[in-house]
């Protein structure tokens, strides 16, 4: 696997991307960090409190749709509701912060929630400016250099720490956020609970980025063999790809396959592509992932997988095997039980390596780790 150590973004699991604030395939250069003061002892754990009744009610599904896969059981220590009685409103304000983002913005905060948990688990290492005096942090790898959406994440903890003080965690926050923006970007329609309880990761490294985060030309064994290392099967990989139906990319992510014979590219969509890729300035293009619904969190990706309308390799590399290739099919005739898949896999996404108290902080800031 020595291409999966070798560049990077992922599945988008969505997004945007422009500069080192944008959410898709990109690959500026990176920048250094500086460094940080050592972090403190953790805070007192916060008790686990019943789940709330859910503040958004899921969408009925029509008759005879087939029931949904099971979740599995959240990890050790999140639970439902968890701030329910250290700070009920904790979900209330970050979904308020969700909603007043762009849909692009929102694209990116799904890809940032995937990104987190890849490397290091689901601790918020990703927000750090700086953490380690020796090493640049994980938001400086080149995968990193285009997510975007910090701004609302740093918006809903200023107004959390203004109301409840330093009780919920970063890790939490981008959690929920993740969970959010997909409610927004699908109309209102795939809505699920987010188990809460994680605490912020101390450590953020630059040289892990790469070598957790599958690249945009993965091969379908690379793909399957990277998620199954996070816990996660090839059907939730391929679940998860879908979220590849929203926001944009740099075109350097896929320009081999707009100057390849070998390509199995739409032609139509190669010769448009290559028109909104070409620069006279030798700027790096950015396009939309999918051409038919740009802005919703729908099941058209993997019709596009089929109809070979797709941007990537990784994406393309799907109908290379049997399994993968069902999963697409499936997919793509059955939204409803595409966006049940994808609530499931959202979720098991974020029980990666969860931090405690033993290993973790509640930040005061997301950017930066305690000093006392």
């Amino acid at each position: 696997m020595a291409k999966l150590a070798t560049a990077l973004t992922v599945l988008a699991l969505v997004a945007c991307v422009a500069h080192p604030c944008q959410a898709g395939y990109g690959y500026p250069n990176p920048v250094p960090s500086s460094p940080s003061a050592p972090s403190p002892p953790p805070p007192t754990p916060i008790t686990p409190s019943p789940a709330p009744p859910s503040p958004i009610a899921p969408s009925t599904p029509p008759p005879n749709t087939p029931p949904p896969p099971t979740p599995s059981s959240p990890a050790p220590g999140l639970a439902v509701g968890y701030y329910q009685n250290t700070c009920y409103r904790a979900e209330d304000i970050v979904r308020e912060a969700v909603r007043n983002a762009s849909k692009g913005i929102m694209a990116g905060l799904i890809r940032l929630f995937f990104h987190d948990c890849f490397v290091r688990g689901c601790d918020a290492s990703v927000l750090l400016d700086t953490a380690d005096p020796n090493s640049a942090t994980e938001k400086f790898g080149i995968p990193n250099l285009s997510l975007r959406g910090f701004e609302v994440i740093d918006a809903a903890k200023a107004k959390i720490e203004k109301e409840c003080g330093t009780v919920v965690s970063c890790a939490d926050i981008v959690a929920f956020a993740g969970r959010d923006a997909t409610y927004f970007l699908s109309n209102n329609k795939v809505f699920f609970d987010m188990p809460a309880g994680r605490y912020d990761g101390r450590v953020s490294l630059i040289n892990e980025t790469l070598i957790n985060l599958p690249p945009p030309f993965a091969t379908v064994a690379q793909l399957k063999a990277g998620f199954a290392s996070k816990g996660l099967t090839a059907d939730e990989m391929v679940t998860l790809s879908g979220a590849h139906t929203v926001g944009i990319s740099h075109c350097s992510s896929f320009s081999n396959r707009l100057t390849s014979n070998s390509s199995d590219m739409d032609p139509n969509l190669k010769s448009t592509l290559q028109e909104e890729c070409r620069s006279n300035n030798g700027s790096d293009n950015t396009v939309v992932q999918d051409i038919n619904t740009p802005d919703k969190l729908d099941n058209q990706y993997y019709k596009n997988v089929l109809s070979h309308k797709v941007l990537f390799d990784s994406d393309a590399t799907l109908l290379t095997a049997i399994d993968t290739s069902d999963a697409v099919s499936s997919n793509a005739k059955d939204t409803n039980q595409w966006e049940e898949k994808f609530k499931a896999a959202m979720v098991k996404m974020g029980a990666i390596d969860v931090k405690t108290i033993a290993n973790g902080e509640i930040r005061r800031s997301c950017r930066v780790l305690n000093t006392n």
